[in-house]
């Protein structure tokens, strides 16, 4: 096995390491995982334990999930992945991103237990586990865990839940999820434990895996639309919540109110006191970067958005409809654009083409990306402009945007990244 860093290196020496460890970056499966998360002593909390799956809308809501909790004055741990812009996203305490030196503290003890073990991590293995680490050392009140990926053989799963919430099912990650909503519903229920609160966010069709799973579990089900409910009020400042005997007036915040009202019906069948007042401010507060995350660049309107397959593409378009319809002023999109290789690109264009007038392309610079030909391919009979990389594409759309047209910048997590190494550059 690689010879370590020591807890005096760089956090990017550890990150580099860990991507190292493991013949491959993601290997699905507990069976290596488990020894060494009992070796570290972190597979029972003693904590309120809020774990968050599904295909889209996992980071806006369990970034919620958090900023109610830490505005009652709890001590949350928010784990999340991927991040965009620095590894420490993944990790926070009380809303605050977490130091270099305690996620390098925290990979030296992961590594001593995998060794102890003698076993390897995947870089996601090793970081997930870190952060449980971390969340057990500040003796935190609630963990708030995003699934990764699926659910039931995702290192986040080592650990049980005290209430299970999946936010919805689509089409993604077929190649280890499997290829129908069924299969990948199957993946995601495996959060799911004996007779905890379970939360079904999204108002498509239950999936019939997930109902097994909550009746072989004898768990309680929660689903939109049926056991609670949410819409715009009058107003269009703010959003009802609705729930047998609760009824909540609510601030829009900047997250989608699908994923807000997923966090609240958590929070409530949780058993954690929270107040009105907590539910309010911790909605108004919570940011998320790169979900329609709006930036006013060089007197630029720019959005950044990391949805990377149908679903979640959908999701955005109606979020940009919606702001279209109140900012009347643009009536032009041009996406900044390029995808992984393994994604399904064509469907996304097809999406995105009534919306997007010009598409400016390029590939990205990591092993995944997707070639030129294949992004061609897709956005045939488009208004296409080719670039050598994401970020001379994101500078000729600063550079040549006139004010009635706003800049997208979409695809994926790693388009995102491309322009905000930019912007890091320019300052």
């Amino acid at each position: 096995m690689n010879t370590a860093p020591l807890a005096t290196d760089c956090l990017n020496t550890w990150l580099d390491y860990w991507s190292h460890v493991h013949v491959t970056g993601i290997d699905l499966g507990l069976e290596r995982v488990i020894p060494v998360a009992q070796k570290l002593g972190v597979m029972r909390p003693q904590a309120t334990i809020l774990t968050v799956a599904g295909t889209n809308g996992k980071g806006s809501t369990s970034t919620t999930l958090a900023a109610i909790l830490n505005a009652q004055g709890y001590q949350v741990g928010l784990y999340q992945s991927p991040h965009i812009y620095r590894f420490n996203e993944r990790v926070k305490l009380s809303g605050i991103e977490v130091d270099d030196q305690s996620l390098v503290d925290a990979f030296v003890e992961v590594d001593q237990a995998r060794r102890a073990c003698d076993l390897s991590l995947s870089f996601f293995e090793a970081t997930t586990l870190a952060a449980f680490v971390i969340f057990k050392a500040q003796k935190c009140d609630v963990w708030v865990l995003e699934v990764g990926l699926g659910g039931r053989l995702d290192v986040v799963n080592v650990i049980s839940p005290d209430v299970a919430v999946i936010t919805n099912i689509g089409l993604d990650h077929t190649d280890w999820l499997g290829d129908s909503i069924e299969k990948i519903a199957f993946e995601k229920a495996g959060i799911i434990r004996p007779n905890i609160p379970v939360v079904f966010g999204s108002t498509q069709s239950l999936p019939q895996a997930i109902q097994d799973k909550v009746e072989a579990c004898q768990a309680r089900l929660y689903v939109a639309d049926r056991d609670y409910f949410y819409q715009y009020s009058d107003d269009g400042q703010s959003w009802l919540f609705a729930s047998p005997g609760t009824t909540l007036t609510l601030p829009l915040g900047s997250l989608a109110v699908e994923n807000l009202a997923t966090a609240v019906a958590a929070i409530l069948v949780s058993g954690l006191k929270v107040t009105q007042a907590a539910l309010q401010q911790g909605i108004a507060q919570a940011r998320l970067q790169g979900r329609f995350e709006i930036r006013q660049i060089q007197a630029k309107t720019v959005i950044f958005d990391a949805g990377h397959n149908p679903h979640g593409v959908e999701f955005l378009l109606k979020q940009l409809r919606k702001f279209l319809e109140y900012n009347k002023q643009y009536t032009e999109v041009l996406c900044v654009f390029s995808m992984l290789q393994d994604k399904d690109i064509n469907s996304v264009v097809e999406l995105m083409k009534s919306t997007v007038l010009t598409w400016k392309i390029a590939p990205l610079n990591v092993p995944r990306a997707a070639t030129m030909r294949q992004l061609e391919d897709a956005l045939q009979a488009e208004t296409v402009q080719h670039f050598e990389t994401v970020q001379l594409a994101f500078k000729s759309a600063l550079n040549e945007t006139k004010n009635n047209q706003l800049i997208l910048v979409c695809g994926s997590f790693h388009t995102l990244e491309a322009v905000w190494e930019y912007l890091q550059q320019c300052q």
